[in-house]
């Protein structure tokens, strides 16, 4: 019986290194930003010099904010060699800027199952940030910018009719015209989705703005993991 508290010290020593380790533990770091909106548009309006012009501007944000992915931006094309915005963002998983989950993949982020689009993406106002993390403007704020130029319809493809829907293919900033717009606080214009709810009034910069929006499109890491 006298061994019973030395026994009990010893047990308490040996389990007191375990306890302060798993207090001190350092928490894992947020995953890395594989998908933001762009701070600022490249202020002509819809003319962001094509795919290429606006992957680059993608990429310049993106390496600023310090990231080392490879980043495109979400828009589609028309006509010859059509390109489909979904085609051309990688496979996810996406993550905010604040380490919060978008979508695990291609099929999760556009609803391609009925099961999948009750439960939606995770695009929403507290989600999509800049890529400094800051937050755009939404319904109920001065300006307005909830605005994104996709150029797509709510699956990620290209539309396929004669009419044009994204400012020939991101080269004009004229005011006729007009480029598909989603919203990225799923508020307005009559359904919630973040890549398309209705067409801009123009593709000048001031009919951009005058729509609700200020030129600016979603960047998404095309070989994030």
């Amino acid at each position: 019986m006298k061994q019973l508290p030395t026994l009990l010290a010893t047990a308490f020593l040996l389990a007191t290194p375990l306890a302060v380790t798993a207090q001190t533990a350092p928490a894992m770091p947020p995953p890395a930003m594989s998908f933001f909106v762009t701070s600022v548009g490249l202020g002509k309006g819809a003319d962001l010099g094509g795919l290429a012009g606006a992957d680059k501007h993608c990429q310049a944000l993106a390496t600023a904010a310090g990231s080392k992915f490879t980043w495109h931006a979400y828009l589609s094309t028309q006509g010859a060699g059509a390109v489909n915005a979904r085609d051309r963002i990688g496979k996810g998983p996406w993550y905010s800027p604040k380490g919060v989950k978008i979508a695990n993949g291609l099929s999760d982020l556009h609803g391609d199952t009925l099961d999948e689009a009750r439960l939606g993406n995770s695009v929403t106002r507290v989600t999509a940030l800049s890529e400094k993390g800051d937050p755009i403007n939404g319904v109920g704020a001065t300006p307005n910018t909830h605005d994104m130029l996709t150029g797509s319809k709510p699956d990620g493809t290209a539309f396929t009719d004669a009419a044009d829907h994204t400012c020939k293919n991101w080269t004009s900033s004229a005011a006729d015209g007009v480029a598909q717009l989603g919203h990225h606080d799923r508020a307005g214009g009559g359904n919630i989705s973040w890549n398309s709810v209705h067409p801009s009034r123009g593709c000048s910069q001031e009919n951009l703005v005058a729509t609700g929006g200020a030129g600016l499109f979603y960047c998404f890491a095309i070989d994030a993991k």
